[in-house]
C-alpha cells in the first residue's frame, strides 16, 4: 500500500473543463480499489465547494488566508482537500479563464500557491497528520511542485503527468521575480524557457518520473512536430518518460445502465440503440428517421481538435445523406460559423454551444459516426466513449487515437478487429475520404454492426492502467531513493 497525494487543478464531478478532470476523478478511485491510500489536493473553486460536502480543517496555514477544506470525491471514498483562498480561488466561472475567455492575470500566483501548499502537505507541515510516499502532479498548474520538493530532505517521490504538452504555463521574467522562486531555477536547466518562466518545465526537469496519457503520445512529444519546443528536453529524459493510456469510468459510461440516455442497450441489443437516435433527432428538432447517417462532434471548438477541417467540408457534406450534431464551446469564430451553418440547414445541422453532460451521453448513444479529426491528441476519451456506445469513431492517427481505434481495412474487418475509421493526413480532403469510407460501411449493415459490436467489447476501464501507475510509482520511489543517497554521499564527501 502506498500513500499518494494526487494534485490537480480540476476533478470530475467537482469541476470539469476537459479530460484532466475525468482522469483526476477516476484514476484515484481505481488506485484506491487496488489498496492504496490516495488523497486529492485541488483548488477550492466555488463550484467544487458546492459540489461536495466539505468542512473547514482546524489548521490554517499561518495567517495568510489559506485554508484547507476536507471532504470527499462524490460517490467514492477518496478524500479530497480543497485549497481555499479568498483572492485566488473564490471567483465564479472557468478555473483558468475570465468572462472574455482570457487567462486570469493572476494564474501564475494562483497555481504557484497550489504548488507551495502541496509541498507543505507532502512534507506533513499542514497539520493533516499524513505524509505521502508519492506526489502525483498533473499538467503545468502543478509544475512547480517537483523543483520545490527537490530542496526537501526526506521528500516523497514525484511523478509528473503530461495531459497536454501544448499548455505550458509560460510567463515573463517579472512573474518569476514576483513568485520569489530560488534564483538557481532561472536557467535553461531549470524553469527558464526562451527568457520566460515555464511551469511545465519544473515537472519535466525535476520529477523522478514523467509520463503522458498514451504510449503513442509519449513517442510523439520527443519529436519536433509534437514536442512544442520541449522535444530536446524530453529526449534527454527519455529514460524517465513513459506513456500510460487513460481509462474511462465503466460505471459512468455504460449504455446498459446509463441514466442519461433514453433507451438502455448493450452489444446484443442494438435495436434498442436505434431509439436513442430517434430521441437525439427530436432533441435537434428533426423528425425521427433511421436512414441518414447521424454524425456527431462533442468537444472543444479549437484548431487542435480539427473543427476547422469539419467546417471546411460542410458545403459538400450537405450534398450527402447525413445529419450533424455539434456540442461544445471554444473559439468565437468557430462558434459563429457553426451557428450560421445551423441556421442555413436547420433540418440537417444542430449546434449546441455548451457542454452538457447528459446531452453528451445521449449523443454518444444516438449518433452513428463520431468525428475526432485532431491535429494532435494526447489521449482523448470521447473516442473510447463512442466505441463503448456503438458510435463508430472517425479519427486521425495521432496520440491516443492511434492507440485506441483500429482502422476498418480489409484485414481488420476480416479478423473482426476493426472499431473505427482512421486517417493520416491533417487535411479536409483526408477527413472527407474517411467520412465517405464510414458512410459506405454504414450502408453495409452486417459489417456496420460488426464494427459496433467489436468496439463495444473493448475494455477501456482504469484497472489495467492503474496497475501500470503502480509500477511507475515503484520506479519513482527507486529513483528518489537513489537521488537522496547520492545527495547524502555528496554532502558527506564535501
Amino acid at each position: 500500500m502506498k500513500k499518494i497525494l494526487f494534485v490537480t487543478s480540476e476533478a470530475y464531478p467537482l469541476i470539469k473543463t476537459g479530460g484532466l478532470a475525468d482522469v483526476s476523478g477516476s484514476l484515484p478511485i481505481a488506485l484506491q480499489a487496488l489498496g492504496h491510500d490516495v488523497r486529492i489536493l485541488m483548488p477550492g473553486y466555488p463550484a467544487a465547494v458546492a459540489a461536495g460536502h466539505f468542512k473547514p480543517h482546524r489548521q490554517l496555514h499561518g495567517g495568510s488566508g489559506v485554508a484547507i477544506l476536507e471532504g470527499g470525491l462524490p460517490d467514492s471514498d477518496v478524500p479530497v482537500w480543497l485549497l481555499t483562498h479568498k483572492d485566488y480561488f473564490e471567483r465564479e466561472g472557468n478555473p483558468y479563464l475570465d468572462a472574455e475567455g482570457k487567462p486570469w492575470e493572476d494564474n501564475p500566483h494562483r497555481f504557484a500557491l497550489l504548488c507551495h501548499v502541496a509541498v507543505e502537505v507532502a512534507m506533513n507541515r499542514m497539520g493533516l497528520h499524513w505524509k505521502p510516499d508519492i506526489v502525483h502532479c498533473n499538467d503545468w498548474q502543478t509544475g512547480l511542485i517537483p523543483p520545490l520538493l527537490s530542496d526537501e530532505p526526506g521528500r516523497p517521490a514525484s511523478v509528473f503527468t503530461i495531459h497536454n504538452l501544448a499548455y505550458q504555463g509560460l510567463f515573463p521574467y517579472p512573474v518569476f521575480e514576483k513568485l520569489r522562486l530560488p534564483q538557481r531555477f532561472w536557467s535553461p536547466d531549470g524553469l527558464e524557457f526562451y527568457q520566460q518562466l515555464c511551469f511545465i518545465k519544473g515537472g519535466l526537469v525535476f520529477a523522478d518520473r514523467i509520463n503522458t496519457v498514451s504510449p503513442n503520445y509519449a513517442r510523439e512529444i520527443c519529436s519536433p512536430e509534437f514536442g512544442c519546443g520541449l522535444d530536446g528536453l524530453l529526449q534527454h529524459r527519455a529514460d524517465r518518460l513513459s506513456g500510460i493510456l487513460n481509462g474511462i469510468d465503466p460505471a459512468a459510461w455504460n449504455p446498459a445502465t446509463d441514466p442519461f440516455i433514453s433507451a438502455r442497450f448493450d452489444s446484443n441489443d442494438l435495436a434498442a440503440r436505434c431509439r436513442n437516435k430517434a430521441v437525439l433527432q427530436q432533441q435537434c428538432q428533426w423528425p425521427a428517421d433511421p436512414a441518414p447517417a447521424l454524425m456527431a462532434w462533442v468537444g472543444r471548438l479549437v484548431k487542435q481538435k480539427g473543427i476547422d477541417l469539419l467546417i471546411e467540408l460542410l458545403p459538400g457534406l450537405m450534398q450527402l445523406p447525413v445529419q450533424l450534431v455539434v456540442v461544445g464551446t471554444g473559439e468565437g469564430r468557430y462558434e459563429r460559423l457553426l451557428q450560421r451553418w445551423a441556421q442555413l440547414y436547420p433540418e440537417r445541422i444542430a449546434f449546441f454551444c455548451c457542454y452538457d453532460e447528459p446531452l453528451a451521453h445521449q449523443v454518444e448513444a444516438g449518433s452513428d459516426l463520431f468525428l475526432m479529426p485532431s491535429r494532435f491528441e494526447p489521449c482523448g476519451l470521447t473516442q473510447m466513449y463512442s466505441q463503448r456506445y456503438g458510435s463508430v469513431p472517425v479519427v486521425r492517427r495521432v496520440g491516443g487515437l492511434a492507440d485506441t481505434v483500429t482502422d476498418a481495412d480489409p484485414i481488420t474487418l476480416g479478423h473482426q478487429q476493426a472499431t473505427g475509421i482512421v486517417f493520416d493526413e491533417s487535411s479536409a480532403d483526408s477527413l472527407r475520404q474517411a467520412i465517405r469510407r464510414g458512410l459506405a460501411l454504414f450502408c453495409n449493415k452486417p459489417l456496420w454492426q460488426q464494427i459496433q459490436q467489436v468496439g463495444m467489447s473493448r475494455d477501456f476501464s482504469w484497472e489495467h492502467s492503474a496497475r501500470r501507475y503502480e509500477s511507475l510509482y515503484d520506479q519513482a520511489l527507486a529513483d528518489s531513493h537513489l537521488a537522496e543517497s547520492l545527495l547524502r554521499t555528496g554532502q558527506a564527501s564535501g
